[in-house]
């Protein structure tokens, strides 16, 4: 049973960056696959981006293509998201979420997750 805490979230100006981690107590992340969602007030959950644990490719959605860098570290069993260029638009609750070992990720199909983070806020404001 993993337990999944994200950290690093705030307030940050538009055109900054936050870097965003995901751990899981007792454990490591880095053969799972893992993906980052947000949900900003009366909107769905949004896969954002996620790192297969089986070919270790990552996938990122358009609006975030360019800014956001998944990763993962093996020392630390954790896994970052790094935010760049952010955007008043990229204000939500943002969570981490873990699937099956030496597994394929997916940015539509939250069933493939098992285990979530309690989510935390980012907001992007002047």
């Amino acid at each position: 049973q993993l337990q999944l805490v994200e950290s690093g979230g705030g307030l940050v100006q538009p055109g900054g960056s936050l870097r965003l981690s995901c751990a899981a107590s007792g454990s490591t992340l880095y053969y799972h696959a893992i993906g980052w969602f947000r949900q900003a007030p009366g909107k769905e959950r949004e896969g954002i981006s996620c790192q297969s644990s089986n070919d270790g490719r990552k996938y990122y959605t358009d609006s975030v293509k360019g800014r956001f860098t998944i990763s993962k570290d093996i020392t630390e069993g954790t896994v970052h998201l790094q935010m760049d260029n952010l955007k008043p638009e990229d204000s939500a609750v943002y969570y981490c979420a873990a699937a099956g070992l030496f597994s394929q990720c997916s940015l539509s199909n939250t069933d493939e997750y098992s285990y979530w983070g309690q989510g935390t806020q980012v907001t992007v404001s002047f």
